[in-house]
């Protein structure tokens, strides 16, 4: 099978963007989008200032992410190494945006669907070169035939110091770089500057970058003022923290049905049997709403079932839900029916798919790898203890419209889960991860979003577990206090998830 990649001489560019318009002609590319584009930036100072120019585009990667994260199949390799796409199959889901460290993929505004450079493969399919090949007016665009060990420009890769886009990620990008700065290549080393000149005025899209000093924020590590770039939008948003909290109720509130059984309440048919697999269709209900109503082609949602790629923890997690809303069902009946010895049969494998539900996203997230700051192995227990928050919260604000057994345990419960996602939220503060990794975090701490991180600790945190506290000491305490804790706890979580969320996607790829 041949390879191609390309090699993009940056000492012969000359930032003219022939390649830019040459490729949205070629495709039909819209307005405010880009399959290849050109950044420049500026180093050193007055007099002895210098422009860089870099091409900037899909790196076609032997190992890529967006393939493995699409859940439909609508990315994938062509015969000829080139990672293509079939507009038909996308779903408009935008994880492979997120998947993408070289920030290559875009929603085309007409089709509603994620379009890239494929290397212009009806092109090259008929011998021709791709279109931005024949009109760079410099050659500074050479395509590379990776399995042809007589190419000349396999052989200049060889001989001269070239170097590739975010190496660290290990996903063997064949877009090789001649004469490139590497501030151009790493925008976590530039950025723009609000000096006056018209590079300044950016649209809301452009992001800022939230670099990092020796106290946590500053300038350190900039080395160059980007003067040209794109601008790309916040691909999830709040939907998405949204559906993870919903998902966490759902989850949340069957594990603490099952954790009734155990602590002896079986025979309580409404508080256990009736009642939670009730609210967790609901929010699993919400749940799916969310997650159709968060892709472009919300119609096509049933691709996910009928061309599965299994690789993609969207396609798994689809089938999660659905193994874990057939056991509610099957819970629910039971209840009805009073089943206890029944319910205590399947309080285990309901608990596992609870815990699957809520916990599913941080391997979802760890396919992101365009987003350092979701690949924290601290994610899935964050997750796992938020499901016991939003379980225990769900129980506590039924207390007060119905009887709820062991309603102390609730509020243990309770107590036990802000605390360790209050402990899980501090270690990871303390970690220090990648570059990108910190800077993200000083977005969500210090940044953009230190607001919805904050709130969301007082709300989440500190205010549900001093309400619990008050309720465990006092004697005459009743529901209202504990309900009032559940409700603080689930809109903390909702604040925090999206604080999280959006400062993944606040350090700039390109």
């Amino acid at each position: 099978m041949t390879r191609l990649g390309f090699l993009l001489d940056s000492d012969s560019c000359i930032g003219c963007h022939a390649c830019t318009i040459a490729c949205k002609s070629e495709h039909d590319v819209p307005l405010g989008v880009n399959r290849t584009w050109v950044k420049y930036i500026e180093t050193g100072s007055f007099p002895n200032a210098s422009r860089h120019f870099s091409v900037m585009r899909c790196n076609q990667c032997e190992d890529a992410p967006c393939m493995t994260i699409c859940p439909t199949n609508a990315l994938f390799r062509a015969d000829n190494g080139v990672v293509d796409f079939q507009d038909d199959n996308c779903i408009g889901c935008k994880s492979c945006m997120n998947a993408c460290p070289y920030d290559a993929l875009y929603i085309n505004p007409e089709t509603n669907t994620a379009q890239k450079c494929n290397f212009c493969n009806h092109r090259v399919e008929m011998d021709l070169a791709p279109s931005c090949v024949v009109v760079c007016p410099t050659q500074a665009i050479k395509v590379v035939d990776f399995d042809n060990p007589e190419d000349p420009v396999g052989k200049l890769i060889g001989r001269e110091d070239v170097a590739v886009r975010s190496p660290e990620q290990n996903t063997k990008p064949k877009v090789y770089y001649k004469g490139a700065d590497q501030a151009s290549l790493d925008p976590t080393r530039t950025k723009i500057n609000a000096d006056g000149m018209i590079w300044a005025d950016t649209t809301k899209h452009h992001r800022q970058l939230p670099v990092l000093d020796e106290h946590g924020y500053g300038d350190a590590g900039v080395v160059a003022r980007t003067t040209y770039t794109t601008s790309h939008t916040t691909t999830w948003d709040r939907m998405v923290s949204g559906y993870m909290v919903t998902k966490s109720i759902a989850g949340g509130i069957m594990m603490m049905a099952a954790l009734m059984i155990v602590l002896g309440h079986a025979e309580e048919q409404a508080a256990v049997g009736v009642v939670p697999p009730m609210v967790a269709g609901v929010f699993l209900a919400i749940t799916g709403g969310l997650l159709i109503g968060d892709l472009k082609q919300p119609a096509r949602f049933l691709y996910l079932l009928t061309r599965s790629n299994f690789d993609s923890w969207l396609v798994k997690g689809a089938y999660v839900l659905g193994a874990f809303a057939g056991i509610s069902v099957a819970w629910w009946l039971l209840g009805l029916t009073d089943a206890s010895d029944a319910l205590k049969i399947l309080a285990a494998p309901t608990a596992l798919l609870g815990a699957a539900t809520a916990g599913y996203t941080a391997f979802l997230f760890a396919q992101c790898e365009g987003r350092d700051l979701w690949q924290t192995p601290l994610l899935l227990p964050l997750l796992l203890a938020r499901a016991v928050v939003a379980g225990a919260s769900a129980y506590a604000i039924l207390d007060l419209f119905m009887e709820i057994p062991s309603s102390r345990a609730v509020w243990w419960t309770l107590l036990g889960g802000v605390a360790t996602v209050g402990f899980l939220t501090w270690v990871e503060l303390q970690s220090h991860g990648s570059r990108h990794v910190e800077l993200a975090l000083a977005s969500m701490t210090k940044g953009d979003h230190a607001g919805w991180f904050n709130w969301g600790l007082s709300f989440g945190v500190a205010a549900p577990a001093g309400l619990i506290i008050v309720s465990l000491i006092s004697d005459a305490a009743g529901a209202t206090i504990p309900a009032f804790a559940g409700i603080f706890a689930l809109v903390g979580m909702w604040l925090s998830e999206t604080a999280f969320v959006r400062a993944g996607q606040s350090v700039p790829l390109s």
